[in-house]
């Protein structure tokens, strides 16, 4: 009987390979792969497809593509175990995907799951202790194969039952890419993204960002995350917030993102970029939105000047006087 493993897939190096490993011994493969307002995928914005997608099609297998929601950022503002450097709780991270694989195995007639992870390679979520935990706790323990390092755990149910020959996987371990790259070679395999952290949750400048969201939100929803994505950031009020794109593609960004309630500012005597508030938007908190505006066009200091604020369909016109300097504007700044 011919056997199916549902895989992890990030479309990156390692889960490329471990899709591979399970190619070369006859196992069918689905991959799934998990999307979110913090996971970022080389190619940029405006692409059609992600990593995963593209790789998928040229190992010639069927992806899953699944687009978290509020649960997931709900587990993110209170993890069970912790946060790494950032707001990443990677453990939870795991365990929340090896979940939602395993509701996905009926589906997709898998047997068993596998992830591209590496014994060692990252501080957090692939110690041993850290790994034992994930497969306890993602209710997969026995069912979760990590080819790449295979040899270094002890066989699971696949390999004891004979649908993966354990002595024909690696041994891999620790941070060095060396023997995944050498790997590659091994199993031609050509096209590869480079490393990268890929995740929102631990960079720096995001962290304030992303902060605020959780801290003002009265409900979490997904829109005010990927709005993270675009524009400069200001805080106005505990339920009010301005953004103000940067170019044309983030205005034209944040129209495709608007919704029933949200208000949109231009100013109508010259060039401008786009601001849109959210939540609560009294004629004093435009206001400030407007000044805040201004201070990113070239209206003359002190000039006094027109701005169109649409809301629901509905246009006004608010005339309010440029007078901010940045000092004025960075103490809103996210």
């Amino acid at each position: 009987m011919k056997r199916k493993a549902l895989a992890l897939f990030s479309g990156g190096l390692d889960s490329i390979l471990a899709v591979k490993l399970m190619l070369a011994q006859g196992i069918d493969v689905e991959a799934i792969n998990f999307t979110s307002p913090f996971f970022m995928f080389k190619g940029g914005k405006g692409k059609s497809e992600t990593e995963a997608v593209k790789a998928a099609r040229e190992l010639g297998i069927p992806i899953k593509v699944v687009d978290l929601g509020v649960d997931f950022l709900e587990m993110i503002s209170k993890p069970k175990h912790g946060y790494g450097s950032g707001m990443n709780p990677c453990i939870d991270c795991r365990i929340y995907f090896l979940r939602k694989a395993r509701e996905f195995m009926p589906e997709s007639g898998a047997d068993f799951v596998i992830t591209g992870e590496v014994l060692g390679q990252r501080p957090m979520s692939q110690r041993r202790d850290a790994l034992r935990l994930i497969d306890r706790e993602s209710g997969l323990e026995g069912l979760l194969l990590r080819p790449l390092s295979a040899r270094h755990f002890a066989p699971t149910i696949p390999e004891r039952e004979g649908w993966v020959d354990r002595e024909k996987l690696p041994a891999i371990s620790g941070r060095s890419r060396k023997e995944q790259m050498q790997l590659a070679d091994e199993l031609d395999v050509k096209n590869y993204p480079c490393p990268t952290g890929g995740c929102l949750l631990t960079e720096p400048s995001f962290l304030s960002k992303i902060r605020d969201v959780f801290e003002h939100a009265g409900q979490l929803d997904p829109r005010d995350f990927h709005l993270l994505l675009v524009g400069r950031h200001f805080r106005l009020g505990p339920e009010t917030k301005v953004i103000i794109g940067r170019n044309e593609g983030e205005n034209l960004a944040m129209e495709q993102a608007i919704r029933p309630g949200d208000t949109i500012l231009q100013w109508l005597d010259g060039g401008s970029p786009l601001g849109m508030v959210t939540g609560i938007a009294t004629t004093d908190l435009l206001e400030t939105a407007a000044r805040i505006l201004l201070r990113y066009t070239k209206a003359g200091t002190g000039a006094q000047c027109t701005i169109r604020t649409t809301i629901d369909g509905k246009e006004s016109r608010l005339k309010v006087v440029h007078e901010y300097a940045e000092t004025d504007v960075e103490k809103f700044r996210v």
